[in-house]
């Protein structure tokens, strides 16, 4: 598969895949991006992938679906533009040649959903919407602290070569945080810098990969002392023996900080 970042509004990416012929896109809240990218390269748009139902998400799904006839799939739970075959958990559903999953991440909304796909030849694909992001998580705009915590903790159990496509360029904001929560963390100094570098060029800095995110994520690594330290300076009501007070300490912080 073939895998191109379509950016959109200030610093959405628009996901698209193909194989040549036929392609898959996630989360278009504009539909402009994707008709210039399916012209441009000849493909047929097969299906379109939700991951939750924000605007900025589903913005443009009407308007690609009557143009193309493209198959709709999203979350079970949410409102959305429909015709839209529902999907959770337990649904497994096969495009470009490749079986997709459904992972369930509630917190940034009630029912966001993650997809993910294991080719035979290549590394895994994640595609997490904004339940995380290369250096940070969403916000919590419908579920818990103890929801977004534990949907981590399911995207973090997936192989460490998993490739990470946020659906936003968070990346420096994100890292300026998590540089103030662990500022001893070498891999993340490395990682800004190379980041950085990346921006200056205009390139996006994503995808990222599952391993890369454990290593300088602060909200993957509510277990790691220097983390946990922090949380609790911040708030001093935390447990620092307890990940995901740490994490809900963490995400209060994020909101405010500057």
């Amino acid at each position: 598969m073939n895998l191109l970042p379509l950016p959109a509004f200030s610093d959405n990416y628009i996901w698209l895949l193909h194989d040549g012929q036929h392609a898959v896109v996630v989360d278009p809240g504009d539909a402009g991006p994707v008709q210039a990218a399916l012209h441009a390269q000849g493909l047929q748009l097969q299906a379109i992938l939700v991951t939750h139902h924000h605007a900025d998400h589903v913005g443009g799904v009407d308007v690609l679906r009557n143009a193309t006839g493209a198959t709709v799939y999203g979350p079970a739970y949410e409102p959305l533009p429909e015709p839209v075959v529902r999907v959770d958990a337990h649904s497994r559903i096969h495009l470009l040649g490749q079986d997709w999953q459904v992972l369930e991440v509630p917190g940034h909304t009630a029912g966001h959903i993650a997809w993910y796909c294991a080719p035979a030849d290549a590394a895994p694909l994640l595609f997490c919407g904004d339940t995380l992001f290369s250096g940070g998580c969403g916000r919590l705009f419908e579920g818990t602290a103890q929801q977004m915590y534990d949907s981590l903790q399911t995207l973090a159990a997936l192989p460490h070569d998993t490739r990470v496509f946020c659906a936003h360029e968070y990346t420096l904001s994100n890292l300026k945080f998590a540089c103030a929560v662990e500022p001893s963390n070498p891999a993340l100094l490395q990682y800004r810098a190379r980041c950085e570098a990346l921006r200056q060029q205009q390139q996006p800095t994503l995808p990222s990969t599952l391993g890369q995110e454990l290593a300088i994520n602060p909200f993957l690594r509510c277990d790691v002392t220097e983390v946990a330290h922090s949380a609790h300076h911040f708030c001093s009501t935390v447990d620092p023996t307890q990940p995901a007070s740490v994490f809900a300490a963490l995400r209060e912080w994020k909101n405010a900080f500057r």
